[in-house]
């Protein structure tokens, strides 16, 4: 072959290198590439190891006892409580040990087989956080935090404590029971607000702003305003809160998730007793969501410290429960603009007039987070409700708010 030199590039025009040209266009690529592909927009095609929860569901599913499939997870609860119903103690105890992850957050089992499905569960999990407190790939931070959650699990796991519901994915879900559920004469329900996850689903300092403390004073509170009738209570933070009061606290998606949970969690409840539900701050919204497909036992609906309920007036939550609210002296709360505005915003503010809740006395209360103090007008208030004692209930102006008459032919 002859010697043929390329021609010249044309007159006014740089020579093409395609090199440099294919650097300048792949290297974005391959960094775009790369971040679909760790975020999963991009697969290889082959089927990854599933979570460690999606395998625990497999292995439920594909379970059986005593030659009886087990129920799907997505069962109501009144199937769920059928099923155990159906079946002994020993086979709730092998289910609860083969399967703890499932049994202890499924509505419907019996909550004695839930306290026990959680103590495995939570065992497992503090083990899991022990190992990583001595693994060295992590950084100092990831040690100290394993660390911090491992003493959260010891403590949940003392003898004395029911914890009906255990999730550490995430930030982590938990729910625990003070007082007999099987046993009670009524059953309180307190929904806490933002920054609620097992870290903080129990303090030292300021315990009475934590889920726990909260609902350990109703309890007490309730105790002594009627100790002829056993009550239970429960720290219900079973859903994903907000962080912050960011745009996540200013919409209702996350209340949407939790409104759905909570809605089983009360269907999935024991016996027939009366409940009453205490939702505090961003708690409001998830109530507020809940109300129309709440079981008819819900008697009544308090919120403090709310930033609003989703809808404009009492009346059209779409629940025959009683609706209260009360905000404290120094809440900031009462500075956030109670309107509703596309998906930001919750509503009227429910203390408001026009609103249609019955106005609580909060009194010596302080700050967004005092509802609960032991000593308290507004802990006072939560009791007697929470004990159905109506008549001693006081309003903002400090007069009665029911009346003998007011409650009749509703529960006691």
């Amino acid at each position: 072959m002859s010697n043929i030199n390329p021609p010249p590039a044309p007159v006014g025009r740089r020579a093409v290198r395609f090199p440099g040209l294919l650097r300048r266009v792949l290297l974005p690529l391959a960094v775009v590439f790369t971040v679909l592909a760790a975020s999963g927009w991009i697969t290889s095609g082959e089927p990854g190891t599933p979570d460690p929860r999606t395998q625990r569901l497999m292995a439920w599913n594909r379970d059986a006892i005593g030659g009886a499939e087990l129920p799907s997870v997505t069962s109501s609860p009144e199937r769920i409580a059928s099923f155990f119903a159906s079946m002994g103690h020993r086979k709730w105890m092998v289910l609860a040990e083969r399967h703890p992850e499932v049994v202890g957050n499924l509505d419907g089992v019996p909550a004695e087989v839930r306290y026990a499905a959680n103590r495995h569960a939570l065992n497992r999990a503090r083990q899991e956080e022990l190992a990583r407190t001595d693994d060295e790939r992590l950084s100092a931070a990831g040690r100290h935090h394993a660390g911090r959650l491992a003493n959260r699990y010891a403590s949940l796991l003392r003898e004395d404590r029911r914890i009906l519901s255990f999730d550490p994915s995430g930030g982590g879900r938990a729910a625990e029971v003070f007082g007999d559920l099987d046993t009670a004469h009524r059953i309180s329900v307190v929904v806490p607000g933002v920054d609620t996850d097992l870290l903080t689903f129990e303090r030292t300092r300021m315990r009475y702003r934590s889920p726990v403390g909260m609902a350990e004073a109703l309890h007490a509170e309730q105790t002594a305003a009627d100790p002829d009738r056993e009550s239970a209570v429960i720290a219900w933070a079973d859903y994903t809160t907000p962080r912050g009061v960011g745009v996540s606290a200013a919409t209702g998606e996350l209340a949407a998730e939790g409104a759905d949970r909570l809605v089983r969690a009360v269907e999935g409840l024991p016996g027939e007793a009366p409940v009453a539900l205490f939702c505090h701050s961003y708690g409001s919204v998830v109530c507020g969501l809940a109300a129309d497909r709440l079981s008819d036992r819900v008697s009544d609906i308090v919120v403090a410290g709310s930033p609003g309920m989703r809808v404009s007036r009492a009346d059209r939550l779409g629940t025959d429960a009683r609706v209260w609210a009360t905000r404290a002296v120094g809440d900031w709360i009462r500075d956030v603009p109670h309107l509703a505005v596309g998906p930001l915003g919750h509503g009227t503010d429910p203390v408001h007039p026009s609103f249609g809740a019955l106005h609580l006395a909060s009194g010596s209360a302080r700050g967004h987070t005092g509802y609960f103090e032991p000593g308290t007008d507004s802990l006072r208030n939560f009791a007697r409700i929470g004990t159905g004692l109506l008549t001693t209930v006081t309003g903002a102006r400090g007069a009665p708010l029911c009346t003998p008459e007011s409650t009749v032919g509703l529960p006691a």
